[in-house]
Protein backbone atom coordinates (compact mmCIF):
# COMPACT_ATOMS: atom_id res chain seq x y z
CA UNK A 1 0.00 0.00 0.00
CA UNK A 2 1.40 3.58 -1.36
CA UNK A 3 1.78 6.45 0.73
CA UNK A 4 -1.08 7.78 -1.71
CA UNK A 5 -3.46 4.89 -1.40
CA UNK A 6 -2.99 5.51 2.40
CA UNK A 7 -3.97 9.36 1.48
CA UNK A 8 -7.15 8.55 -0.86
CA UNK A 9 -8.38 6.36 1.66
CA UNK A 10 -8.60 8.33 4.41
CA UNK A 11 -9.96 11.34 2.52
CA UNK A 12 -12.66 8.57 1.15
CA UNK A 13 -13.83 8.42 4.74
CA UNK A 14 -14.34 12.03 4.92
CA UNK A 15 -15.76 12.77 1.83
CA UNK A 16 -17.84 9.82 1.35
CA UNK A 17 -19.10 8.49 5.23
CA UNK A 18 -21.89 6.54 4.23
CA UNK A 19 -19.45 4.20 2.80
CA UNK A 20 -17.95 1.17 4.77
CA UNK A 21 -14.35 1.45 5.23
CA UNK A 22 -13.27 0.15 8.28
CA UNK A 23 -14.92 -0.91 11.60
CA UNK A 24 -13.33 0.62 15.10
CA UNK A 25 -12.52 -2.16 16.99
CA UNK A 26 -10.06 -3.26 19.64
CA UNK A 27 -10.82 -6.75 19.64
CA UNK A 28 -8.22 -8.84 17.10
CA UNK A 29 -10.38 -9.19 14.00
CA UNK A 30 -9.70 -8.25 10.22
CA UNK A 31 -11.74 -8.80 7.30
CA UNK A 32 -9.99 -10.17 4.48
CA UNK A 33 -11.69 -9.43 0.74
CA UNK A 34 -11.03 -10.90 -2.28
CA UNK A 35 -12.22 -8.89 -5.61
CA UNK A 36 -12.80 -9.95 -9.31
CA UNK A 37 -12.83 -13.87 -9.16
CA UNK A 38 -13.97 -16.21 -9.37
CA UNK A 39 -10.98 -17.53 -11.54
CA UNK A 40 -10.63 -21.05 -12.03
CA UNK A 41 -6.66 -21.21 -11.55
CA UNK A 42 -6.85 -18.67 -8.33
CA UNK A 43 -10.31 -18.81 -6.33
CA UNK A 44 -10.09 -22.52 -5.08
CA UNK A 45 -6.09 -22.01 -4.03
CA UNK A 46 -7.32 -18.64 -2.00
CA UNK A 47 -10.20 -21.05 -0.22
CA UNK A 48 -7.92 -23.64 0.52
CA UNK A 49 -5.34 -21.62 2.27
CA UNK A 50 -8.35 -19.61 4.34
CA UNK A 51 -9.70 -23.29 5.29
CA UNK A 52 -5.77 -23.99 6.86
CA UNK A 53 -6.30 -20.93 9.10
CA UNK A 54 -10.06 -21.12 9.94
CA UNK A 55 -10.58 -17.84 8.80
CA UNK A 56 -13.73 -16.43 6.63
CA UNK A 57 -13.60 -13.96 4.48
CA UNK A 58 -15.89 -11.62 1.65
CA UNK A 59 -15.44 -12.47 -1.87
CA UNK A 60 -16.83 -9.87 -4.42
CA UNK A 61 -17.20 -11.13 -7.23
CA UNK A 62 -17.75 -9.69 -10.99
CA UNK A 63 -21.27 -11.52 -12.34
CA UNK A 64 -19.39 -12.43 -15.69
CA UNK A 65 -17.07 -14.50 -13.92
CA UNK A 66 -19.38 -16.06 -11.94
CA UNK A 67 -21.34 -17.12 -15.02
CA UNK A 68 -18.20 -18.67 -16.07
CA UNK A 69 -17.58 -20.49 -13.46
CA UNK A 70 -20.50 -21.40 -11.11
CA UNK A 71 -19.11 -24.57 -9.53
CA UNK A 72 -16.17 -22.10 -7.56
CA UNK A 73 -19.09 -19.69 -6.81
CA UNK A 74 -20.96 -22.11 -5.03
CA UNK A 75 -17.63 -23.26 -3.22
CA UNK A 76 -17.54 -20.00 -1.48
CA UNK A 77 -20.58 -20.30 -0.73
CA UNK A 78 -20.61 -23.79 0.53
CA UNK A 79 -17.72 -23.20 2.55
CA UNK A 80 -19.64 -20.14 4.67
CA UNK A 81 -17.62 -17.41 2.87
CA UNK A 82 -19.52 -13.82 2.25
CA UNK A 83 -20.08 -12.32 -1.29
CA UNK A 84 -20.63 -9.03 -2.78
CA UNK A 85 -21.06 -7.50 -6.17
CA UNK A 86 -18.54 -6.47 -8.26
CA UNK A 87 -20.31 -5.23 -11.16
CA UNK A 88 -21.29 -7.83 -13.95
CA UNK A 89 -18.53 -6.25 -16.26
CA UNK A 90 -15.68 -5.04 -13.88
CA UNK A 91 -16.89 -1.30 -15.11
CA UNK A 92 -14.99 1.66 -14.35
CA UNK A 93 -17.52 4.27 -12.37
CA UNK A 94 -15.88 7.14 -13.55
CA UNK A 95 -15.86 6.38 -17.31
CA UNK A 96 -19.29 4.36 -17.11
CA UNK A 97 -22.85 6.90 -17.13
CA UNK A 98 -24.79 6.49 -13.85
CA UNK A 99 -27.58 4.39 -15.96
CA UNK A 100 -25.14 1.71 -17.51
CA UNK A 101 -23.56 1.23 -14.47
CA UNK A 102 -26.39 0.50 -12.14
CA UNK A 103 -27.98 -1.88 -14.75
CA UNK A 104 -24.38 -3.34 -14.71
CA UNK A 105 -24.60 -3.74 -10.65
CA UNK A 106 -28.02 -5.21 -11.30
CA UNK A 107 -27.06 -8.13 -13.86
CA UNK A 108 -24.31 -8.95 -11.43
CA UNK A 109 -27.00 -8.82 -8.45
CA UNK A 110 -29.47 -11.04 -10.51
CA UNK A 111 -26.52 -14.35 -11.45
CA UNK A 112 -25.38 -13.75 -7.25
CA UNK A 113 -28.74 -14.24 -6.31
CA UNK A 114 -29.62 -16.98 -8.90
CA UNK A 115 -26.77 -19.42 -7.51
CA UNK A 116 -27.49 -18.02 -3.72
CA UNK A 117 -31.13 -19.51 -4.24
CA UNK A 118 -28.85 -22.83 -4.99
CA UNK A 119 -26.38 -22.85 -2.20
CA UNK A 120 -25.93 -21.84 1.29
CA UNK A 121 -26.83 -18.06 1.92
CA UNK A 122 -23.90 -16.17 3.66
CA UNK A 123 -25.44 -14.46 6.92
CA UNK A 124 -23.99 -10.81 6.87
CA UNK A 125 -21.69 -9.62 9.82
CA UNK A 126 -23.23 -8.75 12.90
CA UNK A 127 -22.57 -4.78 12.93
CA UNK A 128 -24.89 -2.63 13.61
CA UNK A 129 -23.21 -0.85 10.68
CA UNK A 130 -25.04 -3.63 7.92
CA UNK A 131 -28.01 -3.96 7.91
CA UNK A 132 -28.87 -7.21 7.15
CA UNK A 133 -31.10 -7.00 4.38
CA UNK A 134 -28.85 -4.87 2.39
CA UNK A 135 -26.49 -6.23 -0.39
CA UNK A 136 -22.59 -5.75 -0.43
CA UNK A 137 -21.07 -3.88 -3.40
CA UNK A 138 -17.39 -2.78 -4.39
CA UNK A 139 -16.81 -0.49 -6.99
CA UNK A 140 -13.90 -1.89 -8.86
CA UNK A 141 -10.76 0.01 -8.94
CA UNK A 142 -13.11 1.77 -6.12
CA UNK A 143 -13.88 4.70 -8.58
CA UNK A 144 -17.23 5.40 -8.36
CA UNK A 145 -19.89 8.95 -8.65
CA UNK A 146 -21.54 10.66 -5.99
CA UNK A 147 -24.47 10.19 -8.37
CA UNK A 148 -23.95 6.28 -8.36
CA UNK A 149 -23.45 6.28 -4.64
CA UNK A 150 -26.77 7.92 -4.17
CA UNK A 151 -28.84 5.24 -6.66
CA UNK A 152 -27.15 2.32 -5.30
CA UNK A 153 -27.42 3.39 -1.27
CA UNK A 154 -31.36 4.01 -2.23
CA UNK A 155 -31.64 0.51 -3.81
CA UNK A 156 -30.40 -1.09 -0.54
CA UNK A 157 -26.71 -1.44 -1.26
CA UNK A 158 -23.78 -1.05 1.23
CA UNK A 159 -20.85 -0.09 -0.47
CA UNK A 160 -17.66 -1.61 0.86
CA UNK A 161 -14.21 0.18 0.71
CA UNK A 162 -11.45 -0.63 2.25
CA UNK A 163 -8.53 0.84 4.68
CA UNK A 164 -6.03 -1.21 3.40
CA UNK A 165 -5.17 -2.66 0.20
CA UNK A 166 -2.18 -5.26 -0.33
CA UNK A 167 -1.66 -4.19 -4.34
CA UNK A 168 -0.99 -7.23 -4.83
CA UNK A 169 -2.19 -6.40 -8.82
CA UNK A 170 1.32 -4.64 -9.15
CA UNK A 171 3.36 -6.20 -10.99
CA UNK A 172 5.95 -4.18 -10.18
CA UNK A 173 5.92 -4.60 -6.38
CA UNK A 174 8.02 -7.42 -5.01
CA UNK A 175 5.92 -9.28 -2.76
CA UNK A 176 8.14 -8.81 -0.12
CA UNK A 177 6.98 -5.04 -0.11
CA UNK A 178 3.45 -6.18 -0.43
CA UNK A 179 3.84 -7.86 2.80
CA UNK A 180 4.96 -5.03 4.80
CA UNK A 181 3.22 -2.43 4.00
CA UNK A 182 -0.22 -4.74 5.15
CA UNK A 183 1.71 -5.29 8.58
CA UNK A 184 2.54 -1.34 8.82
CA UNK A 185 -1.23 -0.04 8.03
CA UNK A 186 -3.40 -2.90 9.39
CA UNK A 187 -5.01 -2.88 12.46
CA UNK A 188 -8.00 -4.51 14.58
CA UNK A 189 -11.25 -3.56 12.28
CA UNK A 190 -9.49 -3.23 9.54
CA UNK A 191 -10.13 -3.98 5.71
CA UNK A 192 -8.19 -5.66 3.68
CA UNK A 193 -8.00 -5.68 -0.26
CA UNK A 194 -6.86 -8.63 -2.35
CA UNK A 195 -7.40 -9.68 -5.70
CA UNK A 196 -8.13 -13.72 -6.55
CA UNK A 197 -7.08 -13.00 -10.42
CA UNK A 198 -4.43 -14.04 -12.53
CA UNK A 199 -2.70 -10.71 -12.75
CA UNK A 200 -2.63 -10.37 -8.93
CA UNK A 201 -1.53 -14.74 -8.34
CA UNK A 202 2.39 -13.66 -8.48
CA UNK A 203 2.37 -11.56 -5.78
CA UNK A 204 -0.54 -13.16 -3.63
CA UNK A 205 0.49 -16.38 -3.63
CA UNK A 206 3.54 -15.22 -1.54
CA UNK A 207 1.66 -12.71 0.41
CA UNK A 208 -1.55 -14.45 1.41
CA UNK A 209 0.27 -17.24 3.85
CA UNK A 210 2.32 -14.83 5.55
CA UNK A 211 -0.54 -12.82 6.26
CA UNK A 212 -2.54 -15.70 7.40
CA UNK A 213 0.24 -17.15 9.59
CA UNK A 214 1.76 -13.23 10.73
CA UNK A 215 -1.80 -12.38 12.27
CA UNK A 216 -2.73 -16.35 13.39
CA UNK A 217 0.30 -16.17 15.29
CA UNK A 218 -0.78 -12.98 16.87
CA UNK A 219 -3.88 -14.00 17.95
CA UNK A 220 -6.14 -12.47 15.29
CA UNK A 221 -9.40 -13.92 14.00
CA UNK A 222 -10.53 -13.08 10.54
CA UNK A 223 -13.88 -12.95 9.97
CA UNK A 224 -16.71 -12.18 6.42
CA UNK A 225 -18.61 -9.08 6.53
Amino acid sequence: MTGLSKIISTAGRVIFPSLLWNFDLKDKTIYLTFDDGPIPEITPWVLARLKEYNAKATFFCIGENISKNPSIFRQILNERHSVGNHTYNHLNGWKTPSEEYIKNVLLAEKVIKTFQSTGDVISPLNQADLNSKKELFRPPFGKITPGQIKKLEQLNYKIVMWDVISEDYDQSKKPKKCFEDVVRYSKPGSILVFHDSVKAFRNLQKILPYVLKYYSEKGFEFKAL
